[in-house]
């Protein structure tokens, strides 16, 4: 994951994932999963960011829940999240 401010008011989503991830329907399940993950946590991340999410080879053969998991961890660890969340998982 990247991350960088844009000076906006909304964040952007960018989702790479090379050929070495599987094929064109591989891909693009790994880009919806992280896209669904991202949408119902959106009110907890900071505003004004470019967020890219790199996939691994690894990630052709997770489901949504890993996904998401991963999606918040890697959140937490560039300090993306909201503050309040912090304190609830304290």
């Amino acid at each position: 994951m990247y991350v960088l401010e844009n000076n906006k008011d909304i964040n952007r989503l960018g989702i790479s994932a090379s050929k070495k991830v599987g094929n064109s329907v591989v891909r693009h399940r790994f880009a919806r999963l992280v896209r669904e993950s991202y949408r119902l946590h959106e009110n907890i991340f900071n505003s004004g960011l470019d967020i890219v999410v790199v996939a691994r080879k690894s990630a052709a053969s997770v489901g949504f829940s890993e996904i998401e998991s991963a999606l918040l961890h890697l959140s937490k660890l560039h300090h993306i999240l909201k503050v309040y969340f912090y304190d609830e998982e304290s």
